[in-house]
């Protein structure tokens, strides 16, 4: 992974940190406050790479493209181009060579084996999720890249149904958040009217029984800077994991997650904030209903429900069906280390894709 995948995937996202003039400018007056805040703590903040076009962002800076990095837009995308996302890299470049369609709106729903073929339950979709049409489709080879909980669904969906009776007592298993928190301080103003989104910097913090790293955040929802510090927290939590199950009543499936099992997280992260705060004349952001020191209720690196070496081979091969695969994070056992896994799911899938072609299957 380190000699080969990793430097693949960074190659084609184009990987970089951000540039000084970025990090000078008024909107990541916030990142500035938030480095100065982590040196007085007694950490070190290391720079972080990404998938910025960074001409797009200097581009929002002079006033030539309409804000979005700028002004705290992210998790729904950039659409004025300011991520190289997958349509610029992976996407593009598959559609370049003619034998790919991308179908937006579509939405599978079940997957059978049908002989020696798979077949496919696809409903299309408008923007407002009403379904438009339906129809089957077949395919000799499956691939699922819906995420950890599309992939999940789909083959809880299809073991509780019987579409794919022999696949193993793993699926639905081993799912986790990454660790994921968001973790806030008030109090850290700084010169800006906006917060850009884009991450400058992270730290890492072993002191405590659960290894944290925190990255210098935006507040999402919150496009002024109003001295929250927010933060994005990641713990390397190797121990609570949940299942998913297939719930008939609503035919999705239903995420079943231990009562505390964000509690080692949470106080791993409180622990690192309280002391950021303590140092650098900062309160801790907690103004109950309205605002969590860290809240750790959410995930946007859900990971698992299908793990390499358990519900698959060690290759993302679906045990017991050939030529069904698993290509994303549903392979990866709920956590990458405390850190974004968008470059591990992405090297694991250059690692599996390469072996399956060279062994035909």
């Amino acid at each position: 992974m380190n000699a080969t995948y990793y430097p693949r995937v960074r190659q084609m996202l184009r990987l970089s940190a951000m540039p000084s003039d970025v990090y000078q400018s008024l909107p990541f007056s916030h990142s500035r406050r938030w480095d100065s805040d982590m040196r007085k703590a007694g950490y070190a903040p290391t720079p972080v790479d990404g998938i910025w076009n960074w001409n797009v962002v200097r581009q929002e800076l002079a006033g030539t493209s309409r804000p979005s990095c700028t002004v705290g837009l992210s998790n729904f995308g950039n659409s004025n181009g300011a991520k190289f996302d997958l349509n610029q890299n992976y996407l593009k470049q598959a559609q370049a060579t003619g034998r790919v369609g991308v179908y937006p709106g579509h939405e599978v729903r079940r997957i059978y084996r049908d002989g020696t073929r798979y077949l496919l339950e696809v409903a299309k979709r408008s923007p407002d999720g009403t379904l438009l049409a339906s129809w089957n489709l077949t395919c000799d080879m499956l691939f699922l890249a819906a995420g950890s909980i599309g992939t999940s669904e789909l083959l809880v969906r299809a073991k509780a149904l019987g579409d794919l009776p022999l696949l193993n007592e793993h699926v639905g298993r081993g799912w986790g958040t990454n660790g994921d928190s968001a973790v806030a301080r008030v109090g850290a103003f700084d010169l800006g009217v906006t917060t850009g989104s884009a991450c400058a910097s992270m730290i890492h913090d072993t002191s405590g029984g659960l290894p944290v790293t925190l990255e210098n955040w935006y507040a999402p929802g919150v496009p002024l800077s109003v001295g929250l510090g927010p933060s994005l927290g990641m713990s390397f939590d190797t121990t609570n994991r949940g299942s998913f199950v297939y719930d008939a009543a609503t035919d999705r499936a239903r995420l079943l997650w231990p009562a505390a099992g964000n509690n080692d997280t949470v106080a791993a992260m409180r622990a690192v904030n309280n002391r950021i705060a303590q140092r650098s004349l900062t309160l801790p952001a907690n103004v109950p209903p309205l605002l969590k020191d860290v809240d750790a209720s959410f995930t946007g690196h859900p990971l698992g429900g299908a793990v390499i070496g358990k519900a698959t081979d060690a290759y993302g091969r679906v045990l017991n069906y050939p030529q069904l695969y698993v290509m994303d994070g549903a392979a990866i056992p709920g956590n990458t280390g405390a850190v974004n896994p968008s470059l591990t799911i992405s090297a694991l899938a250059e690692r599996n894709i390469e072996r399956i072609i060279a062994a035909g299957g």
